[in-house]
């Protein structure tokens, strides 16, 4: 399985933003220049992300972006489909007639995998790489 860079972005993005000191905010210029990339790309990005109540923008000369929830309560799997959606990863495009309910049995083998990543990665929260990353700056 294979994420969009815009999801490896969106993740990295929302560590950094996890890191900054409540009541502060981040610029999209300062964000694209620590990942190397386009202010224009990244605020695609940023956009989904406020969309999805992940963030806020602040607008104005001090404006920028900023954590809107509790960064505890923000896992991997509300970033990653704040950025890819919410639908399947895999569907069956055959049709079955060989099994007694018409069913691929493929796709449902594909489906179970799916949930238990989709599980293992509501359970993992941004927060965590960000305190992570905060002990490993203090040694």
């Amino acid at each position: 399985m294979k994420y969009s860079k815009a999801t490896n972005y969106a993740l990295h993005t929302m560590v950094y933003l996890t890191l900054t000191p409540k009541g502060k905010t981040v610029g999209v210029d300062q964000l694209a220049k620590i990942q190397s990339l386009s202010p224009t790309y990244l605020s695609k990005i940023l956009t989904k992300l406020v969309k999805a109540g992940l963030i806020q923008s602040t607008p104005g000369v001090n404006g920028g972006y900023s954590i809107v929830r509790q960064a505890s309560d923000i896992s991997f799997l509300d970033v990653i489909q704040a950025i890819e959606g919410k639908s399947t990863f895999f569907n069956c495009s055959l049709e079955h007639e060989d099994t007694s309910q018409g069913e691929c049995l493929i796709e449902k083998v594909m489906i179970q995998s799916e949930e238990k990543m989709k599980d293992e990665l509501n359970n993992t929260f941004i927060i965590d790489i960000a305190r992570q990353i905060e002990a490993s700056n203090q040694s």
